[in-house]
């Protein structure tokens, strides 16, 4: 029998070390190939000149190399932009069978709160980075790789609307780059009952690390691993 993907889809600035001990605690599932890649112009110290189509076309074409190899289930789980990305890429495949999203930007909000003004004038992101990974981040993110985020964003906002298969959705309830109540409320819009809420208390947009890992892993992981059927619409707390 053939194998299960699992494509990873990293976000803006970040890359695939974001989600790499999620990826192997993944990988150990049985019948669970797990795929990771880097976005156009991210693995170099700054985002060098990259468009949100090259973001797209990169991720159609994994897509496409995993369904040409074989693979006719696929599970999806996009961090940050990734969600967004992985998300449009749910309503465009059919192989697609579940859906997870990390705190998804699909709200850019350029004024007091949210990814831009967090970026660049937020204190409280010193509680969830160290000052030398915010200055990675923000040197990464020039002007115009922000203007290709935004680009995307408005391009896909809606997308969340047309998907109509499992989901699950996490988010520390202090994120400072993607505010959480835009979260809670794509997940009050999903048409389809099968979907999952997971608040994760007193963590930032950087899900994948701090003393909750493992049982942010394990939550993905068992949802991946639960049948359909049994998927039920939850709210929960970690």
């Amino acid at each position: 029998m053939k194998h299960i993907a699992v494509l990873v889809i990293h976000g803006i600035a970040g890359g695939t070390y974001d989600e790499e001990r999620f990826a192997f605690d993944c990988e150990l599932v049985r019948n669970y190939d797990v795929f990771q890649f880097t976005l156009p112009g991210h693995n170099v110290k700054s985002i060098r000149h990259s468009t949100c189509e090259e973001w797209i076309s990169s991720s159609e074409e994994k897509m496409d190399y995993l369904i040409s190899h074989g693979y006719k289930k696929i599970y999806l789980v996009g961090h940050s932009m990734g969600g967004v990305i992985a998300t449009y890429l749910t309503t465009k495949y059919k192989e697609v069978k579940k859906l997870v999203l990390i705190a998804p930007s699909f709200s850019h909000i350029e004024k007091e709160e949210g990814l831009i003004g967090a970026l660049h004038s937020s204190p409280n992101l010193i509680k969830a980075y160290s000052l030398d990974e915010i200055e990675t981040r923000i040197t990464k993110l020039p002007i115009r790789a922000l203007n290709e985020f935004i680009k995307l964003v408005n391009t896909y906002q809606d997308v969340y609307k047309e998907i109509d298969l499992p989901v699950m959705i996490l988010h520390g309830s202090k994120d400072q780059l993607v505010p959480i109540k835009t979260t809670r409320e794509i997940f009050k819009e999903l048409k389809n009952n099968h979907k999952v809420y997971v608040t994760v208390r007193n963590y930032y947009h950087d899900i994948f690390n701090g003393n909750k890992v493992n049982r942010i892993d394990n939550e993905i992981v068992n949802f991946l691993k639960k049948p359909v059927f049994l998927i039920k619409e939850e709210k929960k707390e970690l």
